[in-house]
Formats: structure tokens, C-alpha cells, sequence
């Protein structure tokens, strides 16, 4: 008998208050957890109790005077915290905070053996945010908290983070751009936000090589995106040969979301959560923590989800 599915959620994600009419907003999470519970699936699943994360594993992605602003900044009440899309409530560093707590506690019980994989269910997402900068909806990379905890707790040497959310993850780019020991692979729309990205971006000094970008032009459908996992990224799965797999799931590249021109379907995010968990089985004992990131078209986000979590769960 296979072991459980974990799925990381807190009632308190939804105190992160962005503001009326901001697309990153906790409807995004009701939406998904009320379609769970209404197609039986939330019962199936092991829910995890998790805490807020340490500083030790916050400074691992993040510079120490960054944490100190964002901190400082909610307590002041200050609501936007970049040029002007990510926004932030009195309770957001708090939460943010609980949300990499949310990644640590997947990165335990899948590395320990307890679970087959997580799928994190959190908010703010993380993807955007770099080493010292809010950015793109984003306050803490969680997943690049859940790669250093993984390297720090475990000795895991060899990590792949997959990010197939439609905007590239400028920030788990960043902070992982010299380091050899996470492979970075990205499919996202571009030219697009955050205008980084492109081809030409493959790491440097020890980490030259280790960032795999796969641009995709608006318009861009599930034949393009099966064609990339064939031609590259499995093939680099093979390659590298990680020990653990963590997926930046953003599902706003589905044809029904509004804020980006990709034409994918939750059907393709389930043919791509097969592929990686058909080579992960191989690979590396399947040992995958899926983390949240964008899509916000309520209905598409929830069935995407569904339809990423049924393969997970298989």
C-alpha cells in the first residue's frame, strides 16, 4: 500500500489581506478547499499541523535586513511593499512566515518517509520574492526555503525545483543562481512579468548550467509544453539525477486565467505532474513537495489542483 498524499493548510493564510480587488486574494484558497471537500478528496488526504518557520531556514533564502523590513513594515501598517502590486495587511509577515513553516513541515514528512509527497496549499506565494526584495505577490520564497531545509536538515546534495506557474520565478532564480546544488527549471510566458527569464539565463561560477529556462510565447498550448518535458526537462531529470523534487505550482498558465495568454488545461497539469512522478518514482523514491503558486480564475485554479493532486495521490 502506497503512503498518503500530505496537504499543508492553515485557516490563517486567509488573514492575508491584499486589498479589494487584488487577483491574489483568499477566496484563491477557499476555492480550493471547498472543491476538495465537495469531491471527497480532503478526507483522502493526510493534513500536516505546521508552525511558523525558524529564522535559521528564513536566512538561508533571505537576507537578515529584509526579514527585519517586511516585519517592520506590516507592523506600521504599511500596505504595498514593492512598486505597487504586492500588497500587505498588519498580519502578512506573521502569515508569510506560517506559510515556509507550511513547506518545512512537507519537506519533514515526505524526507523522514512518513508521506509519498505534499502539495502546499499556501499564500503569499513565493516564487518572485528574492534574497532582499517583495516582488510579484510574493513576501517569502517557500520554495526556496523548503530546497535550504531540505539541504540543511537532510544533507539532500542534488535538488530540482520545477516552476511551471506562467510568470518565471525571478526570485528562486536569484537565489539560487550560483548553486550547483539545485537545478532550476522553468516554463513560463515571455516575453512577460518580471521580464526575466530568457535563454541566455543559466546560472554563474558553480551554478552555470544549473538554471534551465524554456521560454513559451503567448498562445502556447499543451503540445509546445509536453514537447519541452520530452525534449528538456526530463531529460535533464535524468541527468542530474536529484534527490528530492520541489514543484513551484502555479496554475495561472490555464487558458480561463486573466491574467496571462497561455492555453493549458488541468488536464495538462495532470499529464505533467504523471511525467514527474513517473521519474521521480525511478529516480529519487518519488520524494516531491508541490508548494502553491499563481492562478486566479477560481474555477480553474481548484480543478487544476484536483487534477494535480488525484496524480499525486495515485
Amino acid at each position: 500500500m502506497s503512503l498518503k498524499t500530505g496537504f499543508v493548510y492553515n485557516e490563517l493564510f486567509l488573514e492575508h489581506d491584499t486589498g479589494p480587488g487584488h487577483p491574489e486574494k483568499p477566496d484563491r484558497l477557499r476555492a480550493i478547499t471547498d472543491h476538495l471537500k465537495k469531491i471527497q478528496l480532503w478526507q483522502k488526504l493526510q493534513h500536516l499541523v505546521i508552525e511558523s518557520a525558524p529564522d535559521e531556514y528564513l536566512l538561508s533564502a533571505h537576507k537578515g535586513e529584509y526579514l527585519k523590513f517586511l516585519e517592520r513594515a506590516c507592523q506600521e501598517g504599511i500596505t504595498v511593499l514593492d512598486q505597487g502590486d504586492t500588497h500587505a495587511c498588519d498580519k502578512s509577515y506573521k502569515i508569510a512566515r506560517l506559510a515556509g513553516g507550511g513547506a518545512v513541515a512537507a519537506v519533514d514528512a515526505v524526507m523522514s518517509g512518513i508521506l509519498s509527497n505534499a502539495f502546499c496549499a499556501v499564500r503569499p506565494p513565493g516564487h518572485h520574492a528574492e534574497r532582499d526584495k517583495a516582488m510579484g505577490f510574493c513576501l517569502l520564497n517557500n520554495a526556496a526555503i523548503a530546497a535550504n531545509y531540505a539541504k540543511m536538515k537532510y544533507g539532500v546534495e542534488r535538488i530540482i525545483i520545477l516552476d511551471w506557474d506562467v510568470h518565471h520565478g525571478n526570485g528562486t532564480q536569484q537565489i539560487f543562481y550560483s548553486d550547483k546544488s539545485v537545478l532550476y527549471i522553468s516554463t513560463h510566458q515571455y516575453p512577460f512579468y518580471p521580464g526575466t527569464g530568457s535563454r541566455g539565463e543559466r546560472g554563474t561560477g558553480e551554478g552555470e548550467g544549473y538554471t534551465l529556462n524554456i521560454p513559451m510565447f503567448a498562445g502556447a498550448g499543451e503540445e509546445e509544453f509536453i514537447d519541452a518535458f520530452s525534449e528538456e526537462i526530463l531529460p535533464s531529470f535524468e541527468n542530474y539525477h536529484p534527490d528530492f523534487v520541489i514543484i513551484s505550482a502555479g496554475f495561472d498558465a490555464h487558458r480561463d486565467d486573466p491574467l496571462a495568454n497561455l492555453n493549458l488545461t488541468e488536464q495538462s497539469f495532470a499529464k505533467f505532474t504523471s511525467l514527474v512522478r513517473e521519474y521521480t518514482e525511478r529516480i529519487c523514491g518519488g520524494r516531491i513537495v508541490s508548494i502553491l503558486e499563481g492562478g486566479y480564475n477560481l474555477d480553474a485554479l481548484a480543478r487544476s489542483v484536483e487534477s494535480h493532486l488525484r496524480i499525486l495521490m495515485e
